[in-house]
């Protein structure tokens, strides 16, 4: 990066330290009004910036406003930053002096070796490992805002105590800042949690639980579009089809090492800890089920690669704070698939995994959009993990080699790996610029030793196979929830619950309206017919609200002519086509899955 980005918003290390020294802002803000509140953590995020606080009273849009103006106030004071180091005792000290307990927490929970450093601006002195940007000019008093407030458990932990969560962003300029904004009022209006719900995509009911929606017909529907594509997809890739249970008992998930490593992340049912009683778990993943269809029988060399594919549902003990809408549910489904192959196939499969993935998604229009994180193990942390250090050098540097090998443009993500092996993640970000996995191939050579599976190769020997575990759209939920945004609700004619609605202008076109939309279900195209005593503009209107693909308008004219008046939801109008016409239009739509 030149010299001249380097303090730009370019450089995203400078964008993250600007955005973390404005979070201390906004805490000497809050100290100065409220000097009773205590502080917590604040770091940068993606999309700007945060700091938790406990506080006895709640934070309403009144104390934003009161919180911003004297950030404001601080910023014109130009105050210079210093930064000093303390011993772990005289730091603990320093913090129990000014009443700040979950910074002591802190500073107790790091390393001996750790260095204990402390930033000061005025009156003002926070915990913090930095860096920051110097306060005496560079962050500007016009360019900041407090978005918004909302609970937050200390440290992540819903056993621990609610605190407030200010949220925050912030721009070199109040140009930029504004700019920001618009976008963020559009994003609000894209956003599946809201359009999805306005559109009858899916709801979600209090009495059934949180991260639990409901699909409605249209939502539904456009799920089984999916689902139905992906599978003839793999299905012409060489995959088997396997469909296996839900659940089942804890045994299982102790072979494969989830009991151990992944145990508060599923639902049990049963005391696990009763001696003699069966414990069950809901599937939080599919893999040690697929597993058991090689192990059906002896296997040898030519039976390799055995590629399985499920469309899989799983559930997953999220976090209550970690739900959202359809992007984050604790019931969800998967294209999953699993490929036991011999050490020799794996760049080979590996390639054919990500040119599944990249058609799928370039195919619903999202692969544009996304970047790919090669995600590995934390060799500091190895509890976290199955293997030892050689097997994780080992396939990292496989995985690493077949990426580079393929020309891949990758960002590297530590202790971000599977707990049995390395992947590729394939990111995507929603409307508001919080990131998630849509897609993921992660490479396991441990899991097949757990389980006993080998297979006799060429020269008469047993050995191990590798695995690969892979998605090739990953959560159909999630999926859709980008569809929505990435649309606006108007996705592509091929997905789109109802693709046509015919409109008749009189009674006296009722009947030809439904033969016409006899003859268009005849071929596939979902229709539906308007029979309703309504203007025709407010049925035109109602229709385009609903993102519906085109609108065939009936008069009399159309019934002497036999033919159709063509709008689109865009506003076009097409003008009057036999029937005939317009269905080849739409199939050859449909056959090419036109994105736009």
């Amino acid at each position: 990066m030149s010299e001249e980005n380097l303090y730009t918003f370019e450089n995203e290390a400078y964008r993250k330290t600007y955005w973390h020294t404005c979070s201390h802002i906004m805490a000497q803000a809050v100290k100065r009004l409220y000097p009773q509140v205590k502080l917590a953590i604040g770091p940068s995020i993606d999309n700007g910036f945060y700091y938790d606080f406990d506080s006895d009273f709640s934070f309403t849009q009144e104390h934003l406003d009161a919180i911003e103006a004297e950030m404001k106030k601080i910023c014109k004071e130009r105050l210079r930053l210093e930064r000093s180091e303390k011993p772990r005792a005289e730091a603990i000290a320093y913090m129990e002096a000014l009443g700040e307990p979950y910074k002591v927490e802190l500073i107790n929970d790091l390393p001996e070796d750790a260095v204990i450093s402390f930033y000061t601006q005025g009156e003002f002195t926070d915990l913090c490992a930095g860096p920051h940007v110097d306060t005496t000019g560079r962050i500007k008093h016009n360019g900041f805002k407090l978005t918004q407030c909302c609970g937050a458990y200390w440290r992540g932990d819903s056993n621990r105590k609610m605190l407030q969560r200010i949220y925050g962003v912030a721009f070199p300029s109040k140009d930029e800042l504004e700019e920001y904004l618009k976008q963020q009022e559009e994003a609000r209006k894209r956003d599946h949690n809201k359009l999805g719900r306005e559109l009858e995509f899916f709801t979600t009911v209090d009495v059934i639980g949180q991260g639990l929606p409901i699909l409605l017909p249209k939502g539904a529907r456009v799920i089984q579009l999916l689902q139905r594509w992906v599978e003839d997809e793999e299905q012409k890739r060489g995959y088997l089809l396997t469909k296996t249970p839900l659940m089942a008992k804890s045994d299982l998930y102790k072979i494969s090492g989830h009991w151990d490593h992944y145990r508060n992340g599923m639902f049990v049912m049963g005391d696990p800890d009763e001696d003699g009683k069966e414990c069950f778990a809901m599937r939080p993943m599919t893999c040690p089920f697929q597993y058991q269809v090689f192990l059906n029988r002896a296997r040898s060399y030519r039976d390799l690669p055995m590629r399985l594919g499920e469309t899989s549902t799983l559930f997953r003990n999220e976090d209550s704070g970690e739900m959202h809408g359809l992007i984050r549910v604790r019931q969800f489904t998967i294209s999953e698939g699993h490929l036991i192959l011999r050490p020799e196939q794996l760049e080979e499969e590996f390639k054919g995994c990500l040119e599944l993935a990249k058609y799928c998604l370039e195919t619903v229009g999202m692969l544009e959009n996304c970047t790919f994180r090669f995600s590995q193990w934390d060799p500091n942390n190895t509890a976290k993990y199955i293997g030892t250090p050689e097997q994780w050098d080992e396939a990292q540097t496989a995985m690493g080699k077949i990426l580079d090998d393929l020309g891949i443009d990758y960002t590297i993500g530590i202790d971000e790996a599977a707990f049995y092996g390395p992947k590729l993640d394939i990111q995507y970000k929603n409307v508001f610029g919080k990131e998630d996995t849509i897609v993921t191939i992660q490479v396991d050579q441990l899991l097949a030793e757990q389980f006993g599976m080998e297979y006799t190769d060429v020269d008469g020997r047993k050995r191990r196979p590798y695995i690969i575990h892979r998605t090739s759209l990953g959560c159909y939920e999630r999926t859709l929830a980008y569809l929505i945004e990435r649309y606006a609700g108007a996705l592509p004619l091929w997905m789109m619950p109802t693709q046509v609605k015919v409109l008749p202008i009189t009674d006296r076109a009722h009947e030809y309206t439904r033969n016409l939309v006899e003859k268009l279900d005849a071929v596939g195209i979902r229709a539906e017919g308007d029979y309703r005593s309504e203007k025709l503009g407010y049925k035109i209107r109602e229709a385009q609200l609903q993102k519906i693909p085109y609108m065939l308008v009936v008069g009399d004219r159309d019934i002497d002519n036999g033919t159709v008046s063509v709008r689109t939801r865009g506003g076009e109008d097409l003008g009057a086509m036999s029937p005939d016409d317009f269905i080849a239009k739409c199939l050859m739509e449909i056959a090419a899955k036109k994105k736009d």
